[in-house]
């Protein structure tokens, strides 16, 4: 009789949730292949077929929902069976996987690496990127161990802790009348055409609210999926932006800088904190994780973050 493997059902679990071969195997990082072999050895395993395709990808089985739940359960016992022995000890050792949103671990995470290393030599830290829904969504397929977001996570089943909150600046071209003020005021944007990236990024929905809320209009034929595309959209005189406050002072705040920053008034904020899943507990790795970054950014950021 063949065995079921951890690995089989994780990668089942993340097809259940997609439903798409193509996608699912991008978020695990193996090829589709690799993926379709995996799921052929547990159906033989189970001894019944648990996906069915149509059209337009697939659906569940009976056997397939029963499975996709049972796996679930499975792979939270195993996670917090893992993660267990990290309560027993305070520091960093082994190696973590952390997920981040562009928008924020390259303009943070390399401060905290440094220390990190200074610490903890024989710490490893892998870090991937990716907009926010797929962040959630690897984190709850066991892909990443924590991710460094910004709230809300939207999801029962993951546990946000609050690091900082972060002012978004109003991007302007230098050629805009509101590139001579100190401050910007809501019924200041009411003629402005704003940029936004695509909806998978968090950063998407305050922009887009920011637009409805003083009656600006949001652009529809573009959504960039990089900060960088939005401040060199601006640049040319395409619309504005919300930037936030870590990127402007590493991208925008130079003298050669293409675009300017200007606070809002009142101030718009998000709010930056790791997230886990609830299954994972409180190891006291991720808390010491917690700790290091909010350190860092205390000590480095500390004109440029709230706490």
């Amino acid at each position: 009789m063949a065995e079921i493997t951890l690995r089989q059902l994780r990668y089942f679990a993340t097809l259940s949730r997609v439903l798409q071969y193509r996608r699912a195997a991008q978020q695990l990082g193996i090829s589709q292949p690799s993926l379709s072999l995996q799921i052929s050895a547990l159906e033989e395993a189970v001894g019944a077929p648990l996906l069915e395709r149509k059209r337009n990808g697939l659906i569940l089985t009976p056997a397939g929902r029963d499975v996709a739940v049972r796996a679930l359960h499975i792979l939270a016992e195993v996670d917090g069976l893992m993660h267990r022995p990290l309560s027993a000890h305070e520091g960093l050792s082994g190696t973590l996987r952390l997920g981040s949103s562009p928008s924020i671990a390259p303009y943070l995470m390399p401060r905290v690496l440094r220390k990190l290393h200074e610490i903890y030599p024989d710490f490893r830290l892998i870090i991937r990127d990716g907009p926010s829904k797929a962040l959630i969504e690897d984190l709850l397929a066991g892909t990443h161990d924590l991710i460094l977001t910004q709230a809300p996570v939207g999801h029962d089943d993951v546990r946000f802790y609050p690091l900082f909150r972060e002012p978004l600046l109003l991007a302007v071209d230098h050629g805009n009348p509101l590139a001579q003020q100190t401050s910007a005021r809501l019924e200041d944007l009411s003629a402005l055409t704003f940029i936004t990236l695509d909806p998978a990024y968090t950063l998407h929905r305050q922009i887009k609210d920011l637009s409805e809320l003083s009656g600006a209009q949001l652009r529809q034929d573009f959504e960039g999926t990089s900060l960088d595309a939005l401040r060199q959209m601006v640049a040319l005189g395409m619309g504005v932006t919300l930037l936030p406050a870590l990127y402007s002072r590493s991208e925008v705040e130079r003298a050669d800088s293409d675009v300017c920053t200007i606070p809002l008034a009142p101030p718009r904020m998000r709010q930056i904190g790791l997230a886990w899943r609830r299954s994972s507990g409180e190891p006291a790795a991720f808390l010491e994780m917690s700790q290091q970054i909010s350190q860092v950014a205390r000590a480095e950021f500390s004109g440029c973050v709230r706490f």
